[in-house]
């Protein structure tokens, strides 16, 4: 798994044979199949809370779909791979939520979209039709990968997965921030959440595991060292 030069502040690296790049903004570009692959982006999760009576902020289905656009232009995307958790729960049918979506999916019909489900999936409910979404239980095989919510489901292939969520805790003297970031060994990568409403898991890298952060303009990987336990 080697690194390659960096390219809009992503950055390339070799997973399974294949160059993919990770992007700041929280995804992964598979060039050769000009696909994106977006890990939990939980539409709707911000109207779910405020059907609960949680006064959260909204627009975050806006913002997603917005960042979803820059990429998909940026890159020349034909297809998105959505590795779980497309949207949050029952209440993220919210007539505003799918309106969006809705008038999204008509100003891209040519983009294949595919869904490999996740376990808010399982309570959600798959999306409505008219967003033509392929759906997929994991693992889905393409090439020499296997797409999935969960990182420690047994496939064949090298994984791709969500669910956790992760970010990692960087520090400086006596200052941190907690940053999303990209897991990776011999067996699999674990992507950030790439909603705008998601929240994140601190995590402790593995032996022989690598964390690539972003900070939004770049991804940087995070030196080893004897004590990187995120803490």
């Amino acid at each position: 798994m080697s690194a390659l030069p960096d390219h809009h502040g992503a950055l390339a690296i070799e997973l399974a044979g294949e160059l993919v790049w990770l992007l700041p903004e929280k995804a992964l570009y598979w060039p050769r199949e000009r696909m994106l692959v977006i890990a939990d982006i939980h539409f709707g999760k911000a109207a779910s809370f405020r059907a609960l009576g949680v006064p959260v902020p909204a627009g975050t289905t806006s913002a997603n779909l917005a960042a979803l656009d820059r990429l998909v232009a940026r890159h020349g995307a034909r297809q998105v791979l959505f590795l779980g958790d497309f949207l949050h729960a029952k209440a993220a049918h919210a007539v505003s939520t799918m309106a969006a979506m809705q008038r999204w999916r008509a100003l891209n019909p040519a983009l294949a979209l595919t869904l490999v489900r996740g376990n808010h999936d399982m309570h959600a409910g798959d999306p409505p039709l008219w967003l033509s979404i392929a759906m997929a239980d994991e693992p889905m095989h393409l090439g020499p990968f296997a797409f999935c919510h969960h990182p420690d489901l047994l496939a064949t292939g090298y994984l791709m997965a969500g669910h956790v969520h992760p970010v990692y805790r960087l520090r400086s003297g006596w200052e941190s921030v907690l940053l999303p970031c990209f897991m990776a060994n011999g067996q699999r990568i674990v992507l950030p959440a790439f909603g705008a409403f998601t929240g994140g898991h601190a995590v402790v890298p593995e032996a022989g595991e690598r964390l690539f952060v972003t900070s939004g303009d770049a991804v940087v990987e995070v030196p080893a060292s004897p004590r990187r336990d995120g803490r």
